[in-house]
């Protein structure tokens, strides 16, 4: 599987951005998928992932504010992201875990897409 990732930017404080990661070589429906950030100085964490069977999980610092989805069809997974606070500044990158739970371990992962919130 390769994943690429796009839609990062800039924004101000309070706007919104819509990531995508796109996957070829095979099919999300099998996957969990996961987004995740690093921030510099600072360890990469879980930002939202979803089950292959739909289940979604949320950091507490984006519940409410962030959504994961899927389109299967297009092999997509996105990332909106409204309300966006300075804290979300970080590189955002999606991944992949083949057991479909969101267990871990994440096995494949995008190059990443930067985000920058300014206020």
């Amino acid at each position: 599987v390769l994943l690429v990732e796009s839609g990062g930017g800039s924004a101000q404080a309070g706007g919104s951005l819509r990531l995508s990661c796109v996957a070829s070589g095979s099919t999300y429906g099998e996957y969990c998928l996961g987004w995740f950030r690093q921030a510099p100085g600072k360890e990469r964490e879980g930002v939202a992932n979803i089950t292959r069977y739909g289940s979604k999980y949320y950091v507490d610092s984006v519940k409410g504010r962030f959504t994961i989805s899927r389109d299967i069809a297009k092999n997509t997974l996105y990332l909106q992201m409204n309300s966006l606070k300075l804290e979300d500044t970080a590189m955002y990158y999606c991944a992949t875990e083949a057991g479909g739970g969101c267990r871990g371990p994440f096995g494949t992962w995008g190059q990443g897409t930067q985000v920058t919130v300014s206020s």
